[in-house]
């Protein structure tokens, strides 16, 4: 391999991602990168994502990419992923989780809590819209679609945001009072100041997967030199066990990317962990299940401790267990809420 072939999509944001994890695996392999952009069903298609087809509307294109011999790794948001693995792909490298957080970004930089009664607020994710009615049942929640800027140019006094969308090419400017997106991604474009406030996930528990990127390449490729040696150092633990836990929620579930469910596990090393055990970590996971509407939620919390001496192997399979162990708390004590979240 004399060229590392990254599979992107075309908008701003992910050629952003993809550009540093090949600048990443590049520098770590000694050998050049180039990407590769693959338009997606997802960035074509303009309706509401959650009437899309359901999970990996953004990811089928650059699979099959892979599967074509077009790219050599794929670059996923991995909250955008199928929680299931695909047969001849393997998510071989996690890089560091980044800001995992909701980011409320709202004319006159109001937080959440202050915003007037009726304020119109716009997202694309029926998760973040159900949390937004279960905290705030008084505002007015709006779909949108579109890249970040547009989003963003929605917004009163943030117009100059805007960008060319494929996703939503008449998109209005300035008619909203707020909008909600991944703290991560705006981060990434340096646009963090934007934000007005990022959402405690006690107010909005992050989708499964978010603030994480996941490369993904052939299972033939995931070892051989020298890209194997990479992607091994490109890949986090923290991150790693954290969403594996997440990932196998929603796979027990077979929930969908879309589907109104958060999702979040932390890692908390010994002198972080409420045991004090002095050894080993704790990790936990934090669910949360709403209705669309937001009149209500169903949570649960399950957490598993880490002995220092368990290899990466066994740490990954007992964060596996971690995630299947909450959904099955969830399904145990499902009210009827888990209808709204199984992808059929």
């Amino acid at each position: 391999m004399q060229t590392i072939r990254v599979g992107t999509r075309g908008s701003r944001l992910a050629m952003t991602q993809s550009t540093t994890v090949a600048e990443m695996l590049s520098a770590a392999a000694g050998i050049d990168h180039e990407l590769v952009t693959i338009r997606t069903e997802g960035d074509v298609l303009t309706g509401p994502l959650a009437q899309m087809g359901g999970t990996g509307v953004f990811a089928s294109a650059l699979r099959q990419g892979l599967f074509d011999h077009r790219c050599d790794v794929a670059v996923h948001s991995l909250k955008d992923l199928p929680a299931k693995d695909l047969e001849g792909l393997t998510i071989a490298a996690v890089p560091a989780r980044e800001q995992v957080r909701d980011a409320l970004c709202s004319a006159g930089d109001l937080p959440l809590a202050e915003l007037p009664a009726g304020a119109k607020v716009g997202t694309g994710s029926p998760r973040r819209a159900a949390q937004l009615r279960l905290a705030r049942p008084d505002l007015d929640v709006v779909d949108v679609r579109g890249n970040v800027g547009t989003r963003l140019a929605r917004v009163r006094g943030r117009e100059d945001a805007a960008e060319t969308s494929t996703q939503a090419p008449d998109s209005a400017r300035g008619d909203l009072d707020a909008v909600v997106l991944a703290g991560a991604g705006l981060a990434r474009l340096g646009l963090a100041d934007h934000i007005s406030e990022l959402l405690d996930p006690s107010v909005m528990l992050p989708a499964p997967g978010q603030g994480v990127l996941a490369v993904e390449v052939r299972s033939e490729d995931a070892a051989g030199a020298p890209l194997g040696s990479a992607l091994t150092a490109a890949d986090d633990r923290r991150a790693r066990l954290e969403t594996t836990a997440e990932r196998a929620l929603l796979a027990r579930l077979n929930a969908g990317c879309s589907a109104p469910i958060g999702g979040l596990g932390r890692l908390l090393e010994a002198t972080e962990s409420e045991t004090g055990s002095g050894a080993g970590s704790v990790l936990r996971l934090d669910t949360v299940v709403c209705s669309p509407d937001g009149t209500s939620a169903q949570r649960a919390e399950q957490q598993v401790e880490l002995d220092a001496g368990l290899s990466a192997e066994e740490e990954i399979a007992a964060a596996a267990a971690l995630g299947r162990r909450a959904a099955e708390q969830l399904l145990a004590e499902d009210t009827g809420l888990l209808a709204h979240v199984v992808d059929t």
